[in-house]
């Protein structure tokens, strides 16, 4: 079969065990699809992405328009340390943050459609690289990335986890459960690569399990690497008659099932698991919860890397608590700019409230775990009422085991936001000359943080 002849959607990888069929799914291919269709002396540091949804609230920053307005900044600090009202609830973790950044990739003209900030910002923000033309489609927002989230991108490092990987190289964990659509880009703020999602947690009593639950005896671990191994032949078989694209992502896709099967063979986790927890509550309330049961996984050694996704892009969570009627996309686009900061507020309470849980959580070698921490906070952009992309929020918190410099503000104006990326990669030990694609390359980090 010729590389471009179209598979059937049902295709399955497929083998047998003791003369039993066996069979699992593949990912989405293109060959699928019809032509329309990643402190000091405590230990190792671990990395995280803290997400929010819809930015913050407008000002002269973002542009003309929203100078318009005349509504103040209230994210910026005015000197070098990192305080603002906005910041009031993290400065008790002496978090750093750099302002003035933004995207600084090349936009292609076509398909049109891929300078909206909810789409280029989250992806440049997380990814270091543009959208992926191929396959975007603006009125439907559908829309992929290019490469890896930087959560994946650190956790598949080589040089990170080095030859003692942990139970799981990461974890992703979400609050709301509010989705703007429910397909796609809008459920996740963690990419393997094109295509391929990680999709969140969302309930304590869900990722209490995933952590702590006492796994299979040895003959079902047995047999679930057995089922894995009976298809890879018919994988290789099925690589050969296929374009580049889904050869990629074929191998992307035995990646993901050498990882289960490692996973299998660690089997379970090394300290006392937590009580159980309870579903619910509200969004401060959920979100300790589930920074809790993720601190006694980092402080276990279960994992070195996460995503906490609090909101998802261009959430509809309706902040009813603050008496606000709608949902926030909304919100930010009927330019209700007082509804808009006291959310911000409240999200970055929230943001507080979990790295409490990791300032609770003392080290037997001293400290805490947020010395450990190397934190990237950051939204989908700048600002949600016209969807700005300038002054995009850029939080780093933690000590990375005293490589960066805590509660410092720095200030780029027009800056790349990717230098972020290339300060907290540098943080944790892996050496990069540059980062960024696609017109956005830089080679320096933030000054001042490291």
């Amino acid at each position: 079969m010729s590389a471009s002849k179209k598979l059937s959607r049902r295709r399955f990888l497929r083998g047998a065990i003791g003369g039993t069929a066996v069979a699992l799914a593949l990912p989405t291919l293109e060959a699928t699809l019809s032509s329309r269709a990643r402190a000091e002396g405590t230990g190792d540091p671990f990395f995280g992405v803290v997400f929010w949804a819809n930015g913050l609230p407008w000002h002269a920053g973002h542009g003309g328009e929203q100078a318009s307005a005349g509504m103040p900044d209230l994210w910026t600090p005015a000197g070098a340390t990192a305080e603002s009202p906005l910041l009031a609830e993290l400065q008790r973790h002496r978090v750093s943050v750099a302002t003035g950044l933004q995207p600084h990739t090349e936009v292609p003209s076509t398909p049109p459609g891929q300078g909206d900030g909810h789409m280029r910002g989250f992806m440049v923000g997380l990814t270091g690289d543009r959208i992926r033309p191929e396959g975007f489609d603006h009125p439907s927002h559908t829309l992929t990335a290019l490469r890896p989230t930087l959560d994946q991108y650190i956790a598949k490092h080589p040089d990170f986890y080095g030859d003692l990987p942990t139970r799981f190289r990461s974890v992703q964990v979400g609050v709301s459960t509010a989705r703007f659509h429910d397909y796609g880009h809008w459920n996740a703020v963690s990419y393997n690569g094109p295509d391929s999602l990680n999709l969140p947690i969302l309930q304590p009593s869900q990722l209490y399990a995933q952590l702590f639950a006492v796994p299979p005896g040895a003959d079902v671990l047995e047999r679930r690497a057995r089922l894995l191994d009976a298809v890879m032949d018919d994988a290789r078989s099925l690589q050969s008659q296929l374009g580049a694209g889904d050869r990629m992502r074929v191998e992307a896709h035995l990646d993901h099932l050498s990882e289960i099967q490692r996973r299998f063979s660690i089997g379970a986790g090394t300290c006392e698991a937590p009580a159980p927890p309870s579903d619910g509550g509200d969004l401060l309330q959920k979100t300790e919860t589930m920074g809790q049961l993720l601190a006694v996984a980092l402080q276990c050694n279960l994992t070195r890397v996460f995503s906490f996704m609090l909101t998802s892009p261009a959430t509809t969570h309706v902040f009813s608590n603050l008496g606000v009627p709608d949902g926030m996309h909304k919100t930010c686009h009927d330019g209700h700019w007082e509804r808009v900061r006291a959310i911000a507020a409240h999200q970055m309470a929230a943001f507080a409230r979990f790295l409490d849980t990791l300032e609770a959580t003392e080290e037997p070698t001293g400290g805490t775990l947020m010395d450990r921490a190397c934190i990237l906070g950051v939204s989908e952009y700048g600002e949600g009422w016209k969807h700005g992309t300038r002054e995009l929020p850029v939080v780093l918190a933690g000590g990375a085991s005293g490589a960066l410099a805590r509660g410092v503000h720095v200030r780029e104006d027009g800056g790349n936001v990717v230098k972020a990326h290339l300060t907290i990669l540098r943080a944790l030990g892996l050496e990069h000359e540059s980062w960024g694609w696609n017109g956005g390359e830089v080679r320096d980090h933030l000054p001042g943080l490291i």
